[in-house]
């Protein structure tokens, strides 16, 4: 189990790296013209964008799982706890959305009240429907936040019926290839759109995220394994954190971000982030529990100050 947290936690990093540098892409750039699009904004267009809140999304329904788990060792009423705990959350949201409008934790916190809790009760298998359910129709109706109820809905199955590992090869190549193809027929329809469907889009970018996801983890079972987990664990064990400090710094940069016509200056911005969040985030996570927010949160999730302090460190 410990194994396995500490690859949830690396691709939590994985997906803020991929979330920083979007978000810092879609405030600087905007929305662009055919001709005003350069390398960057393409290979952010059809390689990064919807590829890693998907998987974020997807990370949330399977932690919310583990969450359940601990909340029922603890008291008898683990839903009431994961209640305040989605309210918590939707407090972060509605302060962020007054510099972000385009936040997620809100919605994560409305979804997770209407799927996640009543989810809960239900068998596995039916958790499973509802999700490849949900998750086809708002593909069909082009993606965006909608793809986050089913989303939820699957990280809730797959960590009930943890899939084996022999599976991650062939699912790999499989959502690669598929991933591709899609990414291939978007950018085809951009130039003919008798071609066009809005279903397109938001399936590549989920066979893409698979293809991610599986992909870390087979090189998590390679030599790449230790300075993988030592880059992109922290980040993700600090992912709430991470994730509200990088506004501020993006929003902040907006006049050097803008005044770059070629757009090399976001992913130069976004490494230099995230560079500096990884090694704060361990030096944080050698003296505390939990990040600041992830504090924060978790002592309003159980109405009481948390120990965050590590023994054996000094302030």
């Amino acid at each position: 189990m410990t194994r396995r947290l500490h690859e949830l936690d690396a691709l939590r990093g994985f997906a803020v790296c991929g979330i920083m540098v979007v978000n810092t892409w879609q405030h600087a750039r905007g929305p662009l013209k055919p001709h005003e699009r350069g390398m960057v904004d393409w290979a952010v267009e059809n390689l990064l964008q919807s590829r890693f809140y998907p998987i974020f999304s997807f990370l949330f329904g399977l932690s919310f799982v583990l969450f359940l788990r601990s909340a029922a060792e603890r008291t008898e009423q683990p839903r009431a706890v994961l209640l305040r705990r989605l309210v918590a959350l939707a407090g972060f949201g509605l302060v962020h959305q007054v510099v972000n409008s385009g936040e997620v934790l809100l919605p994560y916190a409305i979804f997770g009240v209407l799927v996640l809790l009543p989810a809960s009760f239900a068998p596995r298998f039916a958790v499973l429907v509802l999700g490849v359910a949900l998750t086809v129709w708002a593909v069909h109706q082009g993606g965006g936040v909608l793809l986050i109820p089913g989303l939820f809905a699957l990280g809730m199955a797959l960590m009930e019926y943890a899939p084996p590992e022999r599976l991650l090869p062939p699912v790999f190549l499989v959502s690669a290839v598929l991933g591709a193809v899609l990414t291939w027929l978007w950018i085809r329809t951009m130039s003919d759109f008798s071609l066009f469907y809005r279903g397109t889009y938001p399936a590549a970018g989920l066979a893409a995220a698979t293809a991610y996801c599986t992909g870390l983890l087979l090189l998590l079972r390679t030599r790449l394994r230790e300075p993988l987990l030592t880059a992109l664990s922290p980040l993700g064990r600090m992912a709430l954190t991470n994730y509200l400090m990088s506004t501020p710094i993006i929003l902040l940069s907006l006049p050097l971000l803008a005044a770059d016509p070629t757009g090399i200056s976001v992913p130069a911005l976004a490494a230099a982030v995230l560079a500096f969040q990884i090694a704060f985030s361990r030096m944080w996570l050698a003296r505390f529990r939990y990040g600041p927010l992830e504090w924060a949160w978790r002592s309003l999730t159980w109405m009481e100050q948390v120990p965050n302090r590590r023994v054996g460190s000094h302030p």
